[in-house]
């Protein structure tokens, strides 16, 4: 039995996989205000399991975070807590950025979909908007933009006259009022985001690609997005369970 973790900016996703890599339990929780009690309540429907785990993996990118639930579940297992960066990424996957400045996130979501045959571009709708461009067996690099919420809320906070939009989908482009014109300005304006930067991906490497997407978003913007896309909404999930054979 394993338990795999994705520490986000904004969200904590922890699972439970049993036999047959199948996700027996998950729980998630916001990042924000993260302490040893918080930790201790969300953690607490595992308790009966922590016996059984044979290695925990986590993919993190707040490092003072991770360092918490590290040794809470090093108390409470007696099992070590890897980070994926610990581990010999480079036994499966090609890295061809600077190691130390790619998010773990990224590099575990490349994992989950790489093979010998097929390109990805893997854009996750998150805390920020990413790009990653996997090349058969190698992660070549990719794109950061603003995220779709962080920069909804960032508009709303610096600007008194307009209030806290909830992003949906819209037909029409003009705007009649504030909140339409705004809603209007993020998804129209994320959809161009996507497909350009898609196109001008594809032009500079002369090559083609399947597009996955994931996210909070994913799945508003999917159906409006003209390149051809497909959800994968565990897809950092799955990256963690190829991970876990690194473990010795």
């Amino acid at each position: 039995m394993y338990l795999i973790g994705d520490i986000g900016n904004t969200e904590i996703k922890v699972c439970l996989v049993g036999p047959k890599n199948k996700i027996i339990k998950r729980i998630n929780f916001a990042n924000e205000r993260l302490s040893n009690s918080k930790i201790k309540k969300q953690f607490n429907s595992f308790k009966k399991y922590f016996p059984k785990i044979n290695k925990i993996l986590f993919c993190s990118v707040v490092p003072r975070s991770f360092t918490m639930i590290k040794k809470y579940l090093k108390i409470k297992t007696k099992k070590r807590c890897y980070e994926i960066k610990q581990l010999n990424l480079s036994s499966v996957l090609k890295i061809k950025v600077n190691y130390n400045q790619v998010g773990s996130d990224r590099l575990t979501n490349a994992i989950s979909l790489i093979t010998e045959n097929n390109n990805y571009i893997i854009i996750d709708l998150g805390t920020a908007t990413t790009f990653d461009v996997i090349i058969k067996n190698e992660y070549i690099g990719g794109i950061i933009a603003p995220g779709i919420k962080i920069s909804l809320n960032t508009l709303s906070d610096k600007a008194s006259l307009i209030p806290k939009i909830n992003l949906k989908n819209i037909k029409k482009v003009i705007g009649v009022d504030t909140v339409t014109a705004v809603r209007s300005g993020f998804f129209w304006g994320y959809i161009g985001l996507i497909d350009n930067i898609v196109k001008l991906i594809k032009k500079e490497t002369r090559k083609s690609f399947k597009v996955v997407i994931t996210g909070g978003f994913s799945k508003l913007l999917k159906n409006s997005i003209k390149t051809k896309v497909n959800i994968n909404k565990d897809i950092t999930l799955k990256g963690l369970i190829k991970i876990l054979k690194l473990i010795k």
